[in-house]
Protein backbone atom coordinates (compact mmCIF):
# COMPACT_ATOMS: atom_id res chain seq x y z
CA UNK A 1 0.00 0.00 0.00
CA UNK A 2 1.59 3.61 -1.25
CA UNK A 3 1.64 6.80 0.93
CA UNK A 4 -1.63 7.89 -0.61
CA UNK A 5 -3.60 5.11 -0.12
CA UNK A 6 -2.29 4.76 3.67
CA UNK A 7 -3.27 8.07 3.88
CA UNK A 8 -6.90 7.65 2.05
CA UNK A 9 -7.38 4.90 4.89
CA UNK A 10 -7.37 7.56 7.49
CA UNK A 11 -11.26 8.38 6.34
CA UNK A 12 -12.03 4.62 7.24
CA UNK A 13 -11.36 4.89 11.01
CA UNK A 14 -13.92 6.81 12.92
CA UNK A 15 -12.02 7.79 15.89
CA UNK A 16 -8.78 6.64 16.59
CA UNK A 17 -7.68 5.38 20.24
CA UNK A 18 -5.03 7.31 20.47
CA UNK A 19 -3.32 10.09 17.74
CA UNK A 20 0.38 10.81 18.40
CA UNK A 21 1.91 14.31 17.23
CA UNK A 22 5.73 14.18 16.59
CA UNK A 23 7.74 11.27 15.26
CA UNK A 24 10.41 11.76 17.28
CA UNK A 25 12.19 9.02 19.75
CA UNK A 26 9.30 9.80 22.48
CA UNK A 27 6.48 9.77 19.72
CA UNK A 28 7.43 6.56 17.98
CA UNK A 29 7.85 4.98 21.37
CA UNK A 30 4.43 5.81 22.44
CA UNK A 31 3.07 4.68 19.11
CA UNK A 32 4.81 1.20 19.48
CA UNK A 33 3.48 0.73 23.24
CA UNK A 34 -0.08 1.63 22.42
CA UNK A 35 0.25 -0.42 19.15
CA UNK A 36 1.38 -3.43 21.52
CA UNK A 37 -1.43 -3.32 23.99
CA UNK A 38 -3.73 -3.48 20.59
CA UNK A 39 -4.98 0.00 20.76
CA UNK A 40 -5.86 2.02 17.45
CA UNK A 41 -2.60 4.40 16.69
CA UNK A 42 -2.34 6.87 14.43
CA UNK A 43 1.14 9.30 14.31
CA UNK A 44 1.84 12.56 12.30
CA UNK A 45 5.46 14.02 11.63
CA UNK A 46 5.39 17.21 10.21
CA UNK A 47 8.71 16.80 8.78
CA UNK A 48 10.48 13.07 8.76
CA UNK A 49 10.99 10.80 11.46
CA UNK A 50 13.81 11.84 14.02
CA UNK A 51 13.80 15.07 11.62
CA UNK A 52 14.62 17.29 15.02
CA UNK A 53 16.52 16.13 18.06
CA UNK A 54 16.16 12.67 18.27
CA UNK A 55 18.92 11.98 14.74
CA UNK A 56 21.29 14.62 16.37
CA UNK A 57 22.14 13.37 19.99
CA UNK A 58 26.13 12.65 20.54
CA UNK A 59 25.40 8.99 19.83
CA UNK A 60 25.64 7.92 23.37
CA UNK A 61 23.18 5.20 24.28
CA UNK A 62 24.14 6.31 27.98
CA UNK A 63 22.99 6.39 32.04
CA UNK A 64 24.61 9.75 32.33
CA UNK A 65 27.90 9.67 34.25
CA UNK A 66 27.33 13.63 34.74
CA UNK A 67 23.92 13.32 35.80
CA UNK A 68 25.68 10.83 38.85
CA UNK A 69 27.52 13.75 39.18
CA UNK A 70 24.89 16.02 40.03
CA UNK A 71 23.14 13.44 42.11
CA UNK A 72 20.05 12.30 40.49
CA UNK A 73 20.88 8.45 41.20
CA UNK A 74 17.02 7.89 40.21
CA UNK A 75 17.58 9.25 36.67
CA UNK A 76 20.74 7.26 36.00
CA UNK A 77 19.27 3.26 37.37
CA UNK A 78 16.77 4.01 34.97
CA UNK A 79 18.48 5.05 32.57
CA UNK A 80 21.23 1.95 33.04
CA UNK A 81 18.57 -0.28 32.74
CA UNK A 82 17.17 1.14 29.88
CA UNK A 83 20.11 0.65 27.76
CA UNK A 84 20.53 -2.74 28.28
CA UNK A 85 17.19 -3.33 26.84
CA UNK A 86 17.30 -0.94 23.66
CA UNK A 87 20.74 -3.04 23.06
CA UNK A 88 18.78 -6.41 23.23
CA UNK A 89 15.14 -5.36 21.22
CA UNK A 90 18.22 -3.88 18.21
CA UNK A 91 21.42 -5.04 18.45
CA UNK A 92 22.48 -4.27 15.44
CA UNK A 93 21.78 -0.60 16.01
CA UNK A 94 22.49 -0.38 19.85
CA UNK A 95 25.80 -1.27 21.42
CA UNK A 96 28.38 -1.51 24.46
CA UNK A 97 31.37 1.03 23.80
CA UNK A 98 34.49 1.40 25.90
CA UNK A 99 35.32 4.66 27.06
CA UNK A 100 38.48 6.08 28.72
CA UNK A 101 39.15 9.42 30.97
CA UNK A 102 42.38 10.48 30.65
CA UNK A 103 43.84 11.84 34.40
CA UNK A 104 46.65 14.18 34.45
CA UNK A 105 46.58 14.50 38.01
CA UNK A 106 47.40 11.85 40.44
CA UNK A 107 43.90 11.91 42.23
CA UNK A 108 42.22 12.20 39.07
CA UNK A 109 42.23 8.17 38.34
CA UNK A 110 40.93 7.14 42.18
CA UNK A 111 38.67 10.12 41.82
CA UNK A 112 36.98 9.14 39.22
CA UNK A 113 37.28 5.66 38.99
CA UNK A 114 35.13 5.74 42.63
CA UNK A 115 32.49 7.56 40.85
CA UNK A 116 32.62 5.09 37.98
CA UNK A 117 32.44 1.72 40.37
CA UNK A 118 28.98 3.53 41.34
CA UNK A 119 28.01 3.49 38.21
CA UNK A 120 28.94 -0.22 37.79
CA UNK A 121 26.98 -0.58 41.39
CA UNK A 122 23.62 1.17 40.07
CA UNK A 123 23.77 -0.97 36.65
CA UNK A 124 24.02 -4.05 38.40
CA UNK A 125 23.13 -7.06 36.50
CA UNK A 126 22.65 -4.01 33.66
CA UNK A 127 26.10 -2.69 33.71
CA UNK A 128 27.99 -3.76 30.30
CA UNK A 129 31.63 -4.29 31.61
CA UNK A 130 33.69 -3.40 34.93
CA UNK A 131 35.43 -0.26 35.75
CA UNK A 132 39.24 -0.54 35.54
CA UNK A 133 42.31 2.05 36.50
CA UNK A 134 44.51 2.00 33.65
CA UNK A 135 48.00 3.07 33.98
CA UNK A 136 50.02 5.49 31.21
CA UNK A 137 50.68 2.75 28.51
CA UNK A 138 47.18 0.89 29.18
CA UNK A 139 45.78 4.62 28.49
CA UNK A 140 47.84 5.67 25.53
CA UNK A 141 47.05 2.00 24.19
CA UNK A 142 43.43 2.29 24.26
CA UNK A 143 43.39 5.82 22.61
CA UNK A 144 45.90 6.28 19.83
CA UNK A 145 45.97 9.79 19.34
CA UNK A 146 45.34 11.19 22.80
CA UNK A 147 47.75 14.04 23.61
CA UNK A 148 50.49 12.44 26.42
CA UNK A 149 51.68 15.46 27.79
CA UNK A 150 50.89 15.44 31.37
CA UNK A 151 49.28 11.66 31.08
CA UNK A 152 49.39 10.11 34.38
CA UNK A 153 47.06 7.56 33.30
CA UNK A 154 42.77 6.95 33.00
CA UNK A 155 39.79 5.28 34.16
CA UNK A 156 38.18 2.71 31.19
CA UNK A 157 34.58 2.32 32.09
CA UNK A 158 31.66 1.20 29.84
CA UNK A 159 28.33 2.91 28.17
CA UNK A 160 26.47 2.35 24.71
CA UNK A 161 25.99 4.06 21.59
CA UNK A 162 23.99 3.48 18.63
CA UNK A 163 22.37 5.35 15.33
CA UNK A 164 19.62 7.11 16.77
CA UNK A 165 17.94 8.45 13.47
CA UNK A 166 17.97 4.68 12.10
CA UNK A 167 16.39 3.30 15.40
CA UNK A 168 13.90 6.01 14.96
CA UNK A 169 13.33 4.58 11.52
CA UNK A 170 13.23 0.92 12.75
CA UNK A 171 10.76 2.06 15.73
CA UNK A 172 8.43 3.42 13.22
CA UNK A 173 8.58 0.48 10.63
CA UNK A 174 8.04 -1.44 14.13
CA UNK A 175 5.31 0.07 15.45
CA UNK A 176 3.65 -0.10 11.78
CA UNK A 177 3.84 -4.08 11.73
CA UNK A 178 2.33 -3.90 15.03
CA UNK A 179 -1.00 -2.13 13.56
CA UNK A 180 -0.13 1.60 13.97
CA UNK A 181 -0.66 4.41 10.85
CA UNK A 182 2.69 6.33 10.83
CA UNK A 183 3.06 9.03 8.27
CA UNK A 184 5.69 11.26 8.02
CA UNK A 185 5.26 14.73 6.09
CA UNK A 186 2.00 14.94 7.29
CA UNK A 187 1.18 18.08 9.78
CA UNK A 188 -1.23 18.68 12.51
CA UNK A 189 -2.80 22.15 11.27
CA UNK A 190 -5.19 22.23 13.54
CA UNK A 191 -6.59 20.80 16.75
CA UNK A 192 -9.84 21.07 18.84
CA UNK A 193 -11.61 18.90 21.74
CA UNK A 194 -14.86 17.47 20.62
CA UNK A 195 -17.76 15.18 22.46
CA UNK A 196 -15.11 12.36 23.10
CA UNK A 197 -11.65 13.28 22.57
CA UNK A 198 -10.15 15.52 19.29
CA UNK A 199 -10.34 16.33 16.19
CA UNK A 200 -7.52 17.03 14.22
CA UNK A 201 -6.80 18.44 10.82
CA UNK A 202 -3.38 16.66 8.87
CA UNK A 203 -1.94 18.36 6.09
CA UNK A 204 0.01 16.23 3.79
CA UNK A 205 3.34 18.21 3.15
CA UNK A 206 3.79 16.36 -0.09
CA UNK A 207 0.71 17.11 -2.04
CA UNK A 208 -1.18 19.97 0.07
CA UNK A 209 -3.98 17.71 0.91
CA UNK A 210 -5.92 17.51 4.42
CA UNK A 211 -7.02 14.82 6.40
CA UNK A 212 -9.64 14.76 8.97
CA UNK A 213 -8.92 12.17 12.02
CA UNK A 214 -10.22 11.65 15.41
CA UNK A 215 -9.25 10.83 18.38
CA UNK A 216 -9.85 9.22 22.02
CA UNK A 217 -6.54 10.51 22.99
CA UNK A 218 -4.28 12.98 21.76
CA UNK A 219 -0.54 12.38 22.85
CA UNK A 220 1.72 15.85 22.22
CA UNK A 221 5.31 14.71 21.89
CA UNK A 222 6.43 17.70 19.56
CA UNK A 223 9.83 18.03 21.44
CA UNK A 224 11.03 21.28 21.22
CA UNK A 225 8.01 22.05 19.78
CA UNK A 226 4.97 21.18 22.41
CA UNK A 227 4.36 24.81 23.43
CA UNK A 228 3.03 25.21 19.63
CA UNK A 229 0.86 22.48 20.10
CA UNK A 230 -0.79 23.26 23.58
CA UNK A 231 -1.75 26.95 22.62
CA UNK A 232 -2.90 25.58 19.55
CA UNK A 233 -5.28 23.51 21.68
CA UNK A 234 -6.07 26.79 23.48
CA UNK A 235 -3.75 26.34 26.19
CA UNK A 236 -0.93 29.08 26.83
CA UNK A 237 2.55 27.19 27.58
CA UNK A 238 5.87 28.09 28.32
CA UNK A 239 7.12 23.88 29.20
CA UNK A 240 10.56 24.06 27.25
CA UNK A 241 13.45 26.48 27.61
CA UNK A 242 15.45 25.04 24.35
CA UNK A 243 19.50 24.42 25.16
CA UNK A 244 21.51 23.40 21.76
CA UNK A 245 23.98 21.13 21.30
CA UNK A 246 26.86 21.20 18.87
CA UNK A 247 28.63 18.30 17.04
CA UNK A 248 31.51 18.47 15.01
CA UNK A 249 32.63 15.33 12.61
CA UNK A 250 36.63 14.72 11.93
CA UNK A 251 38.12 11.76 10.59
CA UNK A 252 38.88 9.17 12.30
CA UNK A 253 42.38 9.18 12.30
CA UNK A 254 42.50 12.10 14.90
CA UNK A 255 41.52 9.11 17.54
CA UNK A 256 42.47 5.72 16.57
CA UNK A 257 41.80 2.25 18.10
CA UNK A 258 37.84 1.24 20.09
CA UNK A 259 37.61 3.85 22.94
CA UNK A 260 35.70 6.70 23.13
CA UNK A 261 37.16 9.67 25.10
CA UNK A 262 35.75 11.43 27.64
CA UNK A 263 37.17 14.94 29.17
CA UNK A 264 35.30 15.32 32.33
CA UNK A 265 36.17 18.87 32.71
CA UNK A 266 37.38 21.20 30.94
CA UNK A 267 38.88 24.80 31.32
CA UNK A 268 35.32 26.07 31.46
CA UNK A 269 33.85 23.37 33.78
CA UNK A 270 32.05 21.43 30.51
CA UNK A 271 32.56 17.67 29.24
CA UNK A 272 34.20 16.88 26.07
CA UNK A 273 33.54 13.73 23.91
CA UNK A 274 35.38 12.27 21.22
CA UNK A 275 33.19 8.76 19.97
CA UNK A 276 34.25 6.80 17.27
CA UNK A 277 31.00 6.39 15.16
CA UNK A 278 30.47 4.88 11.59
CA UNK A 279 33.87 5.16 10.58
CA UNK A 280 34.10 8.95 11.88
CA UNK A 281 34.79 10.98 14.84
CA UNK A 282 32.17 12.98 16.64
CA UNK A 283 33.49 15.76 18.78
CA UNK A 284 30.97 17.67 21.31
CA UNK A 285 29.19 18.35 22.66
CA UNK A 286 27.66 21.98 23.95
CA UNK A 287 24.73 22.96 26.19
CA UNK A 288 23.76 26.43 25.37
CA UNK A 289 20.54 28.25 25.57
CA UNK A 290 18.74 29.18 22.45
CA UNK A 291 15.32 31.40 22.58
CA UNK A 292 14.02 29.95 18.68
CA UNK A 293 13.02 27.07 17.55
CA UNK A 294 15.00 26.90 14.06
CA UNK A 295 14.32 23.72 12.25
CA UNK A 296 17.61 23.98 11.14
CA UNK A 297 20.04 25.91 13.94
CA UNK A 298 23.55 27.00 13.22
CA UNK A 299 26.49 27.07 15.98
CA UNK A 300 27.15 30.22 17.70
CA UNK A 301 31.19 30.57 17.01
CA UNK A 302 32.09 30.63 20.80
CA UNK A 303 30.73 26.53 20.46
CA UNK A 304 32.65 25.79 17.36
CA UNK A 305 35.95 27.46 19.11
CA UNK A 306 34.83 25.50 22.29
CA UNK A 307 35.22 22.10 21.02
CA UNK A 308 37.98 23.06 18.44
CA UNK A 309 40.20 24.46 21.42
CA UNK A 310 39.29 21.19 24.13
CA UNK A 311 39.85 18.83 21.20
CA UNK A 312 42.61 20.28 19.99
CA UNK A 313 43.97 20.23 24.16
CA UNK A 314 42.94 16.82 24.39
CA UNK A 315 44.65 15.21 21.04
CA UNK A 316 48.09 15.05 20.10
CA UNK A 317 46.94 16.66 16.73
CA UNK A 318 45.30 20.10 16.64
CA UNK A 319 41.64 20.17 15.01
CA UNK A 320 41.23 23.07 12.77
CA UNK A 321 38.35 24.38 11.13
CA UNK A 322 39.26 22.92 7.71
CA UNK A 323 38.94 19.16 9.78
CA UNK A 324 35.40 19.79 9.68
CA UNK A 325 33.13 16.93 7.62
CA UNK A 326 30.25 17.83 8.91
CA UNK A 327 28.66 19.97 11.87
CA UNK A 328 25.07 19.78 13.24
CA UNK A 329 23.24 21.41 16.05
CA UNK A 330 20.54 19.86 17.87
CA UNK A 331 17.85 21.68 20.05
CA UNK A 332 17.33 19.84 23.29
CA UNK A 333 13.60 20.24 24.72
CA UNK A 334 14.57 21.38 28.54
CA UNK A 335 12.06 21.04 30.63
CA UNK A 336 11.53 24.71 32.46
CA UNK A 337 10.16 24.71 36.33
CA UNK A 338 7.26 27.89 36.44
CA UNK A 339 9.74 30.65 37.46
CA UNK A 340 13.23 29.64 36.68
CA UNK A 341 14.61 33.22 37.38
CA UNK A 342 17.10 32.95 34.38
CA UNK A 343 18.75 30.04 35.27
CA UNK A 344 21.18 28.66 33.00
CA UNK A 345 20.13 25.27 30.39
CA UNK A 346 22.08 23.39 33.26
CA UNK A 347 19.97 24.34 35.95
CA UNK A 348 17.13 22.55 33.89
CA UNK A 349 15.58 19.34 34.19
CA UNK A 350 17.04 16.64 32.01
CA UNK A 351 13.76 14.25 33.08
CA UNK A 352 10.83 14.41 31.49
CA UNK A 353 7.37 15.50 32.56
CA UNK A 354 3.80 14.67 30.79
CA UNK A 355 1.33 17.00 31.71
CA UNK A 356 -2.88 16.58 30.95
CA UNK A 357 -4.63 19.66 29.95
CA UNK A 358 -7.89 20.52 31.15
CA UNK A 359 -8.95 19.75 27.40
CA UNK A 360 -7.20 16.40 27.48
CA UNK A 361 -4.29 16.55 25.58
CA UNK A 362 -1.88 15.00 27.17
CA UNK A 363 1.99 16.20 26.45
CA UNK A 364 5.22 14.48 27.33
CA UNK A 365 8.61 16.54 26.43
CA UNK A 366 12.12 16.65 28.26
CA UNK A 367 13.79 13.34 28.73
CA UNK A 368 16.37 11.37 26.97
CA UNK A 369 16.74 9.10 24.15
CA UNK A 370 18.25 6.15 25.96
CA UNK A 371 14.74 6.37 27.98
CA UNK A 372 12.48 6.47 25.18
CA UNK A 373 11.14 3.69 25.84
CA UNK A 374 10.13 3.94 30.04
CA UNK A 375 9.14 7.91 28.60
CA UNK A 376 6.56 5.94 26.55
CA UNK A 377 5.15 3.74 29.44
CA UNK A 378 4.86 6.73 31.93
CA UNK A 379 3.05 8.41 28.95
CA UNK A 380 0.41 5.71 28.28
CA UNK A 381 -0.24 5.69 31.75
CA UNK A 382 -0.88 9.07 32.70
CA UNK A 383 -3.47 8.32 29.70
CA UNK A 384 -4.88 5.29 31.44
CA UNK A 385 -5.14 7.80 35.02
CA UNK A 386 -6.49 10.57 33.09
CA UNK A 387 -9.74 8.01 31.73
CA UNK A 388 -8.69 9.03 28.30
CA UNK A 389 -8.20 5.32 27.55
CA UNK A 390 -8.97 2.22 28.88
CA UNK A 391 -5.69 1.07 31.24
CA UNK A 392 -4.34 -2.22 29.24
CA UNK A 393 -1.68 -3.88 30.34
CA UNK A 394 1.83 -3.40 28.81
CA UNK A 395 5.68 -4.25 29.15
CA UNK A 396 5.88 -5.75 25.73
CA UNK A 397 7.63 -3.39 24.37
CA UNK A 398 10.88 -4.33 26.89
CA UNK A 399 10.90 -7.57 25.04
CA UNK A 400 9.37 -7.09 21.07
CA UNK A 401 12.22 -7.08 18.90
CA UNK A 402 12.41 -3.59 16.25
CA UNK A 403 12.31 -4.93 12.37
CA UNK A 404 15.66 -6.22 11.94
CA UNK A 405 16.85 -6.93 14.72
CA UNK A 406 19.46 -10.17 14.98
CA UNK A 407 20.32 -12.71 17.58
CA UNK A 408 23.69 -10.29 17.84
CA UNK A 409 25.45 -7.64 16.14
CA UNK A 410 28.51 -8.87 13.80
CA UNK A 411 30.31 -5.71 13.32
CA UNK A 412 30.19 -2.74 15.75
CA UNK A 413 28.42 0.68 15.15
CA UNK A 414 32.02 2.66 15.39
CA UNK A 415 32.97 0.64 11.93
CA UNK A 416 31.97 2.43 8.40
CA UNK A 417 28.18 2.29 7.51
CA UNK A 418 27.54 -1.07 5.52
CA UNK A 419 25.10 -3.74 4.91
CA UNK A 420 25.36 -4.70 8.44
CA UNK A 421 23.15 -1.89 9.79
CA UNK A 422 19.88 -3.47 7.95
CA UNK A 423 20.86 -6.66 10.34
CA UNK A 424 18.25 -9.44 9.41
CA UNK A 425 16.63 -7.64 6.31
CA UNK A 426 20.35 -7.46 4.98
CA UNK A 427 19.80 -9.41 2.09
CA UNK A 428 16.64 -8.55 1.36
CA UNK A 429 17.93 -5.04 0.37
CA UNK A 430 20.37 -6.42 -1.51
CA UNK A 431 17.68 -8.05 -3.95
CA UNK A 432 16.42 -5.07 -4.65
CA UNK A 433 18.18 -3.46 -8.34
CA UNK A 434 21.63 -1.54 -7.70
CA UNK A 435 23.05 -3.56 -4.88
CA UNK A 436 26.21 -3.43 -6.42
CA UNK A 437 26.00 0.30 -7.36
CA UNK A 438 27.93 2.23 -5.06
CA UNK A 439 27.27 5.81 -4.85
CA UNK A 440 29.12 6.26 -1.92
CA UNK A 441 29.84 6.52 1.79
CA UNK A 442 28.91 2.79 2.13
CA UNK A 443 25.69 3.60 0.32
CA UNK A 444 24.26 1.64 -2.61
CA UNK A 445 21.51 2.44 -5.03
CA UNK A 446 20.09 -0.34 -3.83
CA UNK A 447 19.60 0.63 -0.45
CA UNK A 448 17.94 4.20 -1.54
CA UNK A 449 15.04 1.96 -3.10
CA UNK A 450 14.70 0.17 0.07
CA UNK A 451 14.46 3.68 1.82
CA UNK A 452 11.50 5.16 -0.34
CA UNK A 453 9.55 1.66 -0.74
CA UNK A 454 9.73 0.17 2.48
CA UNK A 455 11.03 3.20 4.87
CA UNK A 456 9.46 6.07 4.14
CA UNK A 457 11.85 8.46 2.69
CA UNK A 458 10.34 10.69 0.64
CA UNK A 459 13.11 13.45 0.02
CA UNK A 460 16.97 13.42 -0.74
CA UNK A 461 17.21 14.98 2.70
CA UNK A 462 15.42 11.77 4.28
CA UNK A 463 17.68 9.04 2.29
CA UNK A 464 20.89 11.15 2.86
CA UNK A 465 20.66 12.60 6.45
CA UNK A 466 18.69 9.93 7.88
CA UNK A 467 17.92 6.54 6.25
CA UNK A 468 21.87 6.43 5.92
CA UNK A 469 23.91 9.21 7.32
CA UNK A 470 26.17 10.55 5.13
CA UNK A 471 25.15 14.23 5.84
CA UNK A 472 26.46 14.09 9.39
CA UNK A 473 29.27 12.42 8.16
CA UNK A 474 30.85 14.07 5.62
CA UNK A 475 28.74 16.57 4.06
CA UNK A 476 30.73 17.52 1.29
CA UNK A 477 30.59 13.91 -0.43
CA UNK A 478 26.82 13.75 0.83
CA UNK A 479 26.21 16.99 -1.49
CA UNK A 480 28.34 14.85 -4.06
CA UNK A 481 25.69 11.47 -3.97
CA UNK A 482 22.49 13.66 -3.73
CA UNK A 483 22.26 13.87 -7.80
CA UNK A 484 22.33 10.31 -8.06
CA UNK A 485 20.01 9.76 -5.38
CA UNK A 486 17.04 12.39 -7.05
CA UNK A 487 17.74 10.33 -9.82
CA UNK A 488 16.41 7.01 -7.90
CA UNK A 489 13.61 8.53 -6.22
CA UNK A 490 12.72 9.72 -9.80
CA UNK A 491 12.98 5.65 -11.12
CA UNK A 492 10.81 5.01 -7.79
CA UNK A 493 8.10 7.70 -8.87
CA UNK A 494 9.51 10.47 -6.42
CA UNK A 495 10.28 13.80 -7.81
CA UNK A 496 11.70 15.53 -4.99
CA UNK A 497 11.36 19.69 -5.56
CA UNK A 498 13.91 20.17 -2.52
CA UNK A 499 16.62 19.18 -3.10
CA UNK A 500 18.36 22.49 -4.20
CA UNK A 501 17.47 22.83 0.06
CA UNK A 502 19.42 19.76 0.81
CA UNK A 503 22.69 20.77 -1.30
CA UNK A 504 22.33 24.24 0.73
CA UNK A 505 22.30 22.70 3.77
CA UNK A 506 24.93 20.30 2.97
CA UNK A 507 27.02 23.36 2.52
CA UNK A 508 25.73 24.92 5.93
CA UNK A 509 27.03 21.21 7.46
CA UNK A 510 30.06 21.45 6.10
CA UNK A 511 31.19 24.57 6.73
CA UNK A 512 29.45 25.69 9.68
CA UNK A 513 29.96 29.78 10.88
CA UNK A 514 30.47 30.35 7.59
Amino acid sequence: MNREQRLATLAGTERFDLVVVGGGATGLGVALDAALRGFSVALFESHDFAGGTSSRATKLLHGGVRYLAQGNVALVREALAERTTVMAIAPHLAQPLPFVMPSHQWWQTPFYGIGLKLYDLLAGRAGLGSTEFLDRARTLAALPGVNPQGLKGGVRYWDGQFDDARLAIALARTAEAAGAAVFNHAEVSAIAADGNGHALTVKDRVDGAEHRVRARCVVNATGVWVDALREAAGTPSHMVRPSQGVHLVVDRDFLGGEHALLVPRTRDGRVLFAVPWLGKLILGTTDTPRQDLAREPEPFAQELGFILDEASRALSRPVRRADIRSAWVGLRPLVAPPSDGGAGTKALSREHTVVVDRNGLVTVTGGKWTTYRAMAEDVLQQCFDAGRLPPRPGGQSARHRLVGAPVRASVPIHAAPGWHLYGTEAERVRGLPGADQALGLGLHAAMVRFAVRCEHALTVEDVLARRWRALFLDATQAARMAGSVAAILREEGIADPRTDDFLALARRYAAPGV
